[in-house]
């Protein structure tokens, strides 16, 4: 196995001079406040934050927190030996996402490269619209994109990235109805028939999000029904298609998921390409979760057929520990269709006699102005390991999770939803007063408990983090999600072990 995370003394090299003398002699008063923060930075967060003996969480009631932080903002500012204590207090009354058994969201762990791009960038302090403010980045960008589309299939197309997997998916809807309706940039609603979204009853809430916030209403988001694993069924959404059209309502785009939310499914991409042909239809996949799995020679059949989608959401700040954010929406199209939607042609930033091409402006394609770079961490962490070390941390991310499903099958009390073909493995724990009741008419308001209270007690003993949530007519289960390189099968063993000890005596 390539070592994708180096040794954490890198990151203390980068700290400075270690006596604070030093740096009052070679520093200004800020960038010695700046030099001591670091260090806590490190030793709180790098150090503490990724040592498996540590807690993933010092837990704090809200009120207590509020107290221990000093919170209130004051006309007169505070010396910087206290602005230190409250550097620390942050650091340490914060999850520690970077912990080996913090497995409660779809972003975990920590990459060394990609952090030194993060903290670059902020220092950087770049703003990525116009070439002249942000010439490495214009360029950085445009060639990660390039990369990326390559992994999908593409030999050409566009993108750009977005503050987020959400506002990604937003962004392939409002484009798929300025495809189809050029005029309702200038003309807005009034003059568009009905239109109809359609995606799986397990897809990504930000799909009905981007309804309402589109003004496509979310009463116009076609929910198609899914297999017992969470897998779109194309027949269900050819036929809810036909009816729409029937009924006078224009459906304009299809949203599926690679990689849900909750169960990790893949829909099947190349049977429902065939219905997006059959009808003409904007096919978009929300790979945010998912489409890291392009990386590996071994899963990337999941993804069968996703070079025939017109775009793709994709966050490497998910399985390819990027570092929040880092989000990209990939297009096929070559025709400048992203720019022509968004472009407001503001001449005091996009003049039109630049002494340099003016493709290069690219605040035009994004509906921000001021946006950040997110590029440099995803860029900088691809250079040092290569696809093949991003291929290995996906294989081993695979790897954990068969184990874990082997190990939970052999135990008493533990029962998977479904079998997992992804990293999100989700199931019950049934506690020994439940075990042989499942008749009784009282069950599973009972099993609905057990998740709730045995996570409530992890978080406040700070052993780890795993998220549950129901299901449609599934009461609360466990979804443990499996992506982090810190991630050893001690870990796993050490996750069903503590939830047998915290729900044994319920």
């Amino acid at each position: 196995m390539t070592d994708v995370v180096p040794s954490i003394g890198l990151v203390e090299d980068l700290a400075g001079p270690q006596h604070p003398e030093d740096s009052l002699v070679n520093h200004s008063e800020g960038q010695f406040f700046l030099n001591e923060a670091f260090k806590i930075i490190v030793d709180e967060v790098l150090n503490k934050g990724t040592d498996v003996q540590q807690k993933v969480c010092d837990w704090k009631e809200p009120e207590e927190l509020a107290q221990l932080l000093d919170l209130e903002l004051r006309a007169a500012g505070e010396p910087h030996h206290r602005l230190l204590e409250r550097v620390r207090d942050v650091a340490k009354y914060s999850i520690k996402t970077s912990h080996p058994r913090f497995f409660n969201q779809q972003f975990a762990g920590v990459d060394y490269h990609s952090l030194a791009g993060r903290f670059l960038s902020e220092a950087l302090n770049t703003n990525l619209y116009t070439y002249e403010a942000a010439p490495v980045f214009v360029l950085m960008e445009n060639e990660v994109l390039r990369s990326l589309r390559q992994l999908i299939g593409w030999t050409e197309g566009d993108g750009i990235f977005c503050p987020g997997g959400s506002t990604s998916n937003m962004y392939a809807m409002n484009l798929a109805r300025f495809q189809l309706f050029p005029e309702v940039k200038s003309q807005g609603l009034c003059g568009l028939p009905r239109l109809a979204i359609f995606t799986s009853t397990q897809s990504h809430y930000s799909v009905k999000k981007g309804a309402g916030f589109l003004g496509i209403g979310t009463d116009n988001v076609i929910l198609v029904k899914v297999d017992d694993g969470g897998c779109m069924i194309p027949e269900d959404l050819d036929e809810k298609i036909a009816l729409v059209k029937s009924q006078g309502t224009v459906p304009f785009i299809v949203s599926c998921t690679a990689g849900t939310t909750v169960q990790g499914a893949f829909d099947p991409l190349d049977r429902i390409a065939d219905v997006c042909e059959k009808h003409k239809l904007w096919m978009h996949v929300d790979g945010a979760w998912g489409a890291s799995v392009l990386f590996s020679k071994q899963h990337r059949h999941l993804l069968k057929g996703i070079e025939r989608a017109n775009s793709v959401a994709w966050n490497p700040h998910k399985l390819l520990l990027a570092g929040l954010q880092c989000s990209a929406l990939l297009l096929r199209d070559c025709t400048g269709l992203l720019k022509r939607c968004h472009v407001a042609n503001a001449t005091y930033l996009f003049q039109q006699d630049k002494f340099y091409d003016l493709d290069l402006d690219i605040g035009n394609k994004s509906l921000q102005c001021s946006r950040k770079v997110d590029c440099l961490k995803l860029w900088l962490m691809w250079k040092a390991v290569g696809s093949s070390g991003l291929e290995e941390r996906v294989n081993k991310a695979f790897f954990n999770a068969r184990y874990f499903v082997q190990e939970l099958k052999k135990r008493k009390g533990f029962y998977l939803l479904h079998e997992p073909e992804f990293l999100n493995i989700c199931f019950w724990f049934i506690p020994p007063s439940l075990r042989g009741k499942e008749g009784n008419p009282d069950y599973q308001e009972k099993l609905a408990k057990v998740a709730p209270a045995i996570k409530e007690r992890m978080m406040k003993k700070g052993s780890m983090m795993v998220g549950y949530q129901p299901l449609e007519n599934k009461v609360n289960f466990f979804r443990m999600v499996v992506l982090s390189p810190l991630v050893s099968q001690e870990d796993m063993d050490f996750c069903l072990d503590e939830i047998e000890r915290l729900g044994n005596d319920m």
